[in-house]
């Protein structure tokens, strides 16, 4: 406000006047919060109160994700607790098909100028909406003394999760469904053979060895099994991309021993791909294979493949001499900067509910997928269920353990070549050394673009 050094009674008029008229100033944050919180002690002028009412209107916000079934059932479920606890907002969740349809519909309506306010989004394709300038950074919300998070809060988050959801320092989504490679194995086959629960490569080798004969095949492998190359490659000190410079650095010396550990298991008939079966969960359901490593959220799934089949467990990722490593995957919710302040902020507080320590642990409970906060693994509900269902202790186990894929531009063209790649490895149309560089060189030519 501009300060008028006048002197005597004028000068009063139009100093007493500048300030009741100072409601119609435009700014932002905490600034506009305690402006208005200082005009409103003070005097109650007509501007103050059509502030207040503005305040209360109605605020609707789209939330587009992937979700279906079940995991659909529960996100609604969450919507209408939302809504209910929050009579001026109105979240519609909208099933937008699969995750790459989502990525595509984002894009196309970014472009329309025609986005929701909310997303469910894959980590490694938020460089790309960063990049063409259509997502919200969240440091704002966060540090909003009013309706931010505390330092505590903060700290809640789960570190990994917390770490892959920002860029130097700034935030751009919250973690939401989160989820990490663990080893499911057949107990009764174990029990069988007087084998203990693996721990280390060595082990799995051991007991692939050990088992495989009549119908049965040790190991098993999703058919995109880049994840587990990945973990593998950084317990022997390697690296996948490097995200400060975007170069793809898997084709070393390290990428290779990584991914002819694996080939040379397949090639001896003691590990096996999905193949046909599309997910390890069915043969592993059936008894065909007596350990396989996926995807902590596909707990549920192994349950009902498995039912009146075998008796099964998961445990953590094998350690590598003596290196503990496993990718973190899944998706975060992030913000649109196309939507309006007032829904904006409507968005930000249902990001805040859908994280928080309670909501997170029943959809971890009800999903499969990982508690994003430290302290929902405390709730005496989630205690409760883990003591019932000691098989998703095998994720949380690993948060230290736990890193996430190099978020940068170009990612998922990265992730479709090194498959591409892997699979004429595994046919045997190329070496691995042939098949690595080849996807190391195309990765980088896309990486460049």
């Amino acid at each position: 406000m501009k300060k008028f050094w006048m002197l005597g009674v004028v000068g009063i008029f139009f100093m007493l006047l500048l300030a009741a008229c100072g409601g119609n100033e435009e700014t932002n944050g905490a600034e506009a919060n305690e402006e208005e919180t200082e005009q409103e002690s003070t005097e109650n002028t007509d501007e103050g109160t059509e502030t207040e009412e503005a305040s209360s209107e109605p605020v609707e916000v789209d939330f587009w994700h992937a979700m279906s079934g079940p995991h659909e059932e529960a996100i609604k479920e969450f919507v209408e607790q939302f809504n209910s606890e929050h009579e001026n907002i109105t979240v519609t969740p909208v099933n937008q098909g699969s995750y790459d349809d989502l990525e595509q519909k984002i894009m196309a309506a970014a472009k329309a100028k025609s986005l929701p306010t909310l997303a469910q989004a894959v980590t490694n394709v938020v460089p790309e909406y960063i990049g063409n300038d259509f997502v919200s950074p969240l440091n704002d919300f966060i540090e909003d003394e009013e309706i931010g998070l505390s330092d505590e809060e903060l700290a809640d988050y789960v570190d990994v999760f917390k770490e892959s959801s920002s860029w130097d320092g700034t935030y751009y989504s919250l973690p939401f469904s989160k989820s990490t490679r663990i080893l499911f194995y057949n107990t009764g086959l174990l029990e069988e053979h007087n084998l203990e629960v693996p721990e280390t490569w060595a082990d799995i080798r051991n007991i692939a060895e050990t088992v495989t004969g009549d119908g049965v095949v040790g190991m098993g492998f999703e058919n995109s099994y880049e994840a587990e190359f990945q973990a593998i490659l950084k317990q022997l000190g390697g690296t996948y991309i490097d995200e400060a410079t975007s170069e793809a650095q898997f084709a070393s010396e390290e990428g290779i021993k990584a991914m002819t550990m694996m080939k040379d298991m397949i090639d001896e008939g003691i590990a096996r791909t999905a193949g046909e079966d599309d997910y390890m969960s069915n043969p592993f359901g059936r008894g065909d294979v007596a350990m396989y490593i996926g995807s902590s959220a596909g707990i549920p799934h192994v349950g009902s493949a498995a039912e009146g089949n075998i008796e099964w467990s998961a445990t953590t990722f094998p350690t590598l001499d003596g290196e503990a490593a496993t990718s973190f995957a899944g998706n975060d919710i992030v913000m649109f900067n196309q939507a309006e302040e007032a829904e904006q902020k409507a968005a930000w507080e249902f990001m805040k509910f859908l994280t928080s320590p309670e909501v997170t642990a029943e959809w971890s409970m009800k999903s499969g997928y990982l508690p994003v906060r430290y302290s929902a693994q405390e709730t005496s509900e989630y205690q409760a269920f883990v003591e019932e269902n000691p098989e998703y202790e095998a994720g949380p186990q690993q948060f230290d353990a736990g890193f996430f894929i190099a978020r940068v531009q170009g990612g998922d063209a990265v992730r479709n070549i090194v498959l591409e790649e892997t699979e004429l490895i595994l046919l045997g149309e190329k070496s691995v050394e042939e098949g690595l560089q080849s996807a190391q060189d195309r990765a980088n030519e896309a990486l460049q673009k």
